[in-house]
């Protein structure tokens, strides 16, 4: 139904930072900024018809530099986290920032989610879609080798947001990218999440020590708090005696998705208040399930004061750590291969 633009504000740098509205016909409207290709706001009609922004963010363009949360933000060139912060790829060693007790989180603090990036208005046959692209080059956070990236939002007409990353590189180099959206199906101000209820279709995840680095090890989620093969409430095990939740602080860990890497709906969430359902798509091997556990009394868009629980995300992403272990799906892109990949979230109405 068209795209709009508007100006947002001014980066540290003095660049230019926009605000892109797209608008299907049944009126859901995603607006998403060229500051770290991230999603701003996402209107979505509830039950009774009310249209409800379900995701969190922020106001003006210095929050979103100076408070790292992440919110709606392309994270790369990786996702998660990289144990102690360095990784050897073609037997040489690359060292990364140690942001995260002394690992690597999200790349870096300067990172993608904090870059302008250019934007590119049009459609395809999905709908109308706004693409950012970001030139990153050589040793840039610490990794191999340039790469060119791009990531496409297009709204679709069947109230999907579709989310389409590429990237090719002149290095063997890592490359795993996520959306690190907090979703609120009752509307970013409605407070907790943990009556939401959510399914997840992994049989497995991986364990973690008390820093969130995977051990390696799989993890059978039977007859543990992490079995959300049945539709269920977050809050039911959330704060459970068990070692996942315990060192997680709730849920911060990633699902083995039964996909085989296939596109494939592998999460379902439903807002409790809003009759909100939302599907998530990927094909992508893993998804980091966070519960906004670490959020504190932080203000947030329309004044409104998010706390711990508010949001919970749906990372889709190659699993944590995957450079150190042979077990797990490699994040690494040769020279001159493409990165291709696509994750969409999509809305509807419980009846």
């Amino acid at each position: 139904m068209g795209i709009t633009r508007e100006l947002f504000g001014t980066s540290k740098q003095g660049e230019n930072v926009f605000l892109y509205t797209l608008t299907n016909s049944n009126g859901v409207k995603a607006v998403i900024t060229n500051l770290g290709a991230r999603l701003v706001k996402l209107y979505v009609p509830d039950q009774t018809g009310t249209f409800r922004d379900v995701v969190l963010g922020n106001d003006t363009v210095a929050d979103y530099e100076n408070i790292e949360n992440f919110h709606g933000a392309t994270i790369g060139r990786n996702a998660n986290r990289i144990g102690g912060a360095a990784l050897c790829i073609d037997g040489v060693e690359y060292a990364l920032a140690a942001n995260d007790h002394g690992n690597n989180l999200h790349s870096n603090p300067e990172g993608y989610h904090v870059r302008v990036w250019e934007a590119n208005i049009g459609d395809n046959e999905l709908g109308d879609a706004v693409s950012f692209s970001l030139f990153s080059p050589d040793k840039d956070q610490g990794y191999p080798g340039s790469l060119d990236i791009s990531v496409t939002y297009t709204l679709t007409e069947e109230n999907a947001l579709m989310i389409h990353y590429k990237a090719m590189g002149d290095k063997n180099t890592i490359v795993n990218m996520t959306n690190h959206s907090f979703f609120n199906l009752n509307g970013h101000g409605s407070g907790t999440i943990i009556n939401h209820q959510v399914w997840i279709d992994a049989d497995y995840f991986t364990r973690a020590d008390a820093e969130s680095i995977p051990t390696g090890e799989l993890v059978s989620v039977e007859g543990t708090p992490m079995d959300f093969r049945t539709l269920r409430r977050v809050g039911d095990e959330i704060d459970s005696d068990y070692e996942a939740t315990v060192l997680g602080g709730g849920y911060d860990h990633n699902w083995v998705l039964k996909n085989n890497e296939q596109y494939e709906l592998v999460a379902r969430a439903i807002g409790d208040q809003s009759g909100i359902e939302m599907e998530v798509y990927t094909d992508l091997p893993g998804m980091q399930v966070y519960t906004g556990n670490f959020i504190d009394h932080e203000t947030g868009k329309d004044g409104v004061i998010y706390e711990k629980r508010d949001g919970i995300c749906f990372e889709t992403q190659y699993f944590p750590d995957a450079v150190h272990h042979a077990n797990f799906a490699s994040p690494i892109v040769k020279a001159g291969d493409e990165y291709e990949t696509t994750t969409v979230y999509k809305f509807s109405v419980q009846k």
